[in-house]
């Protein structure tokens, strides 16, 4: 179930890429919901994903 929350989180941060504002939110309740490991797993994602998207920057700031 928790790899299943992991992978979720994942896709819906893919469909509000379209907005900063909107993945900064989500980005704080995946670190609100998700276990300790998933959060260093989706650290790398978040950094690998936003590489490109200079926009989506932001929203890094609110990981620990």
């Amino acid at each position: 179930m928790a790899r299943a929350m992991f992978e979720y989180t994942k896709t819906v941060l893919k469909k509000v890429s379209f907005n900063s504002e909107l993945f900064c939110k989500e980005v704080d309740k995946a670190l609100k919901r998700l276990l300790p490991y998933e959060i260093d797993e989706l650290v790398i994602w978040l950094k690998s994903f936003t590489a490109n998207k200079p926009e989506l920057n932001v929203c890094l700031a609110l990981i620990p």
